[in-house]
Protein backbone atom coordinates (compact mmCIF):
# COMPACT_ATOMS: atom_id res chain seq x y z
CA UNK A 1 0.00 0.00 0.00
CA UNK A 2 1.35 3.27 -0.94
CA UNK A 3 -0.31 6.13 1.08
CA UNK A 4 -0.18 9.70 0.98
CA UNK A 5 -1.30 12.13 3.28
CA UNK A 6 -2.83 15.31 2.30
CA UNK A 7 -4.45 18.32 4.29
CA UNK A 8 -8.56 18.22 4.53
CA UNK A 9 -10.36 21.00 2.36
CA UNK A 10 -13.13 22.25 1.78
CA UNK A 11 -13.75 19.53 -0.62
CA UNK A 12 -13.70 16.96 1.60
CA UNK A 13 -16.75 17.44 2.75
CA UNK A 14 -18.68 14.76 1.68
CA UNK A 15 -15.81 12.24 2.58
CA UNK A 16 -15.53 13.50 6.46
CA UNK A 17 -19.47 13.34 6.51
CA UNK A 18 -18.84 9.99 5.18
CA UNK A 19 -16.96 8.87 7.07
CA UNK A 20 -18.33 10.15 10.20
CA UNK A 21 -21.56 8.53 9.57
CA UNK A 22 -20.04 4.86 9.14
CA UNK A 23 -17.67 5.47 12.15
CA UNK A 24 -21.38 5.79 14.51
CA UNK A 25 -22.87 3.35 12.14
CA UNK A 26 -19.95 0.72 13.13
CA UNK A 27 -20.68 1.59 16.64
CA UNK A 28 -23.75 0.71 16.77
CA UNK A 29 -26.33 3.73 16.43
CA UNK A 30 -29.56 3.93 14.88
CA UNK A 31 -29.31 4.95 11.48
CA UNK A 32 -32.43 6.92 11.51
CA UNK A 33 -30.44 9.11 14.19
CA UNK A 34 -27.24 8.75 12.13
CA UNK A 35 -29.09 10.25 8.98
CA UNK A 36 -30.23 13.14 10.74
CA UNK A 37 -26.88 14.16 12.31
CA UNK A 38 -25.60 13.49 9.36
CA UNK A 39 -27.53 16.55 7.48
CA UNK A 40 -27.06 18.88 10.49
CA UNK A 41 -23.36 17.58 10.65
CA UNK A 42 -22.71 18.63 7.08
CA UNK A 43 -24.13 22.20 7.87
CA UNK A 44 -22.23 22.71 10.72
CA UNK A 45 -19.00 21.31 8.58
CA UNK A 46 -18.73 23.55 5.64
CA UNK A 47 -18.12 26.63 6.88
CA UNK A 48 -15.64 25.19 9.72
CA UNK A 49 -13.91 23.45 6.35
CA UNK A 50 -13.54 26.39 4.58
CA UNK A 51 -12.15 28.87 7.28
CA UNK A 52 -9.77 25.99 9.14
CA UNK A 53 -11.32 25.91 12.23
CA UNK A 54 -12.23 22.24 11.65
CA UNK A 55 -8.57 20.41 9.94
CA UNK A 56 -7.32 17.20 9.79
CA UNK A 57 -5.58 14.44 7.29
CA UNK A 58 -6.95 12.14 4.40
CA UNK A 59 -4.26 9.28 3.78
CA UNK A 60 -4.90 7.84 0.47
CA UNK A 61 -3.95 5.01 -2.08
CA UNK A 62 -4.22 5.11 -5.30
CA UNK A 63 -6.16 8.81 -4.98
CA UNK A 64 -8.29 6.73 -3.28
CA UNK A 65 -9.19 7.86 0.50
CA UNK A 66 -8.94 5.24 2.76
CA UNK A 67 -8.24 6.80 5.97
CA UNK A 68 -9.14 10.13 7.88
CA UNK A 69 -8.78 12.31 10.83
CA UNK A 70 -10.50 15.73 11.88
CA UNK A 71 -8.87 18.17 14.39
CA UNK A 72 -9.86 21.08 16.32
CA UNK A 73 -8.99 23.83 18.61
CA UNK A 74 -10.98 24.28 21.44
CA UNK A 75 -11.20 27.52 23.68
CA UNK A 76 -11.01 25.87 27.38
CA UNK A 77 -10.20 27.79 30.50
CA UNK A 78 -6.59 26.64 32.13
CA UNK A 79 -6.90 23.30 33.74
CA UNK A 80 -4.55 21.46 36.26
CA UNK A 81 -3.60 18.79 32.73
CA UNK A 82 -2.67 22.05 30.84
CA UNK A 83 -2.17 25.45 33.36
CA UNK A 84 -0.99 27.55 31.35
CA UNK A 85 -2.78 27.12 28.62
CA UNK A 86 -6.37 28.45 27.41
CA UNK A 87 -7.19 25.90 24.62
CA UNK A 88 -7.15 22.03 23.97
CA UNK A 89 -6.58 20.03 20.86
CA UNK A 90 -9.93 17.66 19.92
CA UNK A 91 -9.45 15.00 17.59
CA UNK A 92 -12.31 13.19 16.40
CA UNK A 93 -13.55 11.11 13.25
CA UNK A 94 -11.09 9.12 13.37
CA UNK A 95 -11.57 6.29 10.62
CA UNK A 96 -10.03 3.79 7.85
CA UNK A 97 -12.05 2.49 5.56
CA UNK A 98 -12.24 -1.53 6.51
CA UNK A 99 -10.61 -2.87 3.52
CA UNK A 100 -7.56 -0.84 4.45
CA UNK A 101 -7.93 -1.64 8.26
CA UNK A 102 -5.01 -3.68 10.22
CA UNK A 103 -2.11 -1.62 8.46
CA UNK A 104 -1.46 1.06 11.23
CA UNK A 105 -3.16 3.56 9.10
CA UNK A 106 -5.19 4.59 12.25
CA UNK A 107 -1.19 5.04 14.06
CA UNK A 108 -0.54 6.95 11.44
CA UNK A 109 -2.97 9.79 11.11
CA UNK A 110 -2.60 9.73 15.01
CA UNK A 111 1.09 11.19 14.84
CA UNK A 112 -0.09 13.57 12.10
CA UNK A 113 -2.43 15.08 14.48
CA UNK A 114 0.39 15.06 17.42
CA UNK A 115 2.95 17.24 15.04
CA UNK A 116 -0.16 19.29 13.95
CA UNK A 117 -1.35 20.42 17.55
CA UNK A 118 2.59 20.77 18.17
CA UNK A 119 2.70 22.97 15.23
CA UNK A 120 -0.12 25.12 16.62
CA UNK A 121 1.59 25.21 20.06
CA UNK A 122 -1.32 22.85 21.95
CA UNK A 123 0.12 20.67 24.26
CA UNK A 124 -3.12 18.68 25.50
CA UNK A 125 -5.94 17.14 23.47
CA UNK A 126 -8.88 14.93 24.14
CA UNK A 127 -11.06 12.54 22.31
CA UNK A 128 -14.18 10.10 22.75
CA UNK A 129 -13.06 7.04 21.83
CA UNK A 130 -15.65 3.77 20.48
CA UNK A 131 -14.58 0.37 21.55
CA UNK A 132 -12.25 -0.59 18.24
CA UNK A 133 -10.25 2.33 19.24
CA UNK A 134 -9.82 2.67 22.55
CA UNK A 135 -6.93 -0.06 22.41
CA UNK A 136 -4.90 1.43 19.51
CA UNK A 137 -5.70 5.42 21.80
CA UNK A 138 -4.36 3.56 25.11
CA UNK A 139 -0.70 2.21 23.16
CA UNK A 140 -0.29 5.50 21.92
CA UNK A 141 -0.50 7.13 25.72
CA UNK A 142 -3.82 8.44 25.62
CA UNK A 143 -6.03 7.70 29.14
CA UNK A 144 -9.39 7.71 30.44
CA UNK A 145 -10.36 11.06 31.72
CA UNK A 146 -13.77 11.71 34.58
CA UNK A 147 -16.27 13.90 32.05
CA UNK A 148 -19.32 12.45 32.15
CA UNK A 149 -22.33 13.66 29.64
CA UNK A 150 -26.26 14.06 30.32
CA UNK A 151 -28.90 14.80 27.25
CA UNK A 152 -30.39 17.80 28.09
Amino acid sequence: MNVKARALDSGDLELVCRHREAMFREAGRDPATLATMTEHFRLWLAPRLADGRYFGFVLSDADAPVAGIGLMEIDWPPHPAHPGQDRRGYVLNVYVEPPARRRGLARQIMQLADEAFARRGIRYAILHATEQGRDLYLQLGWGGTTEMAKPL
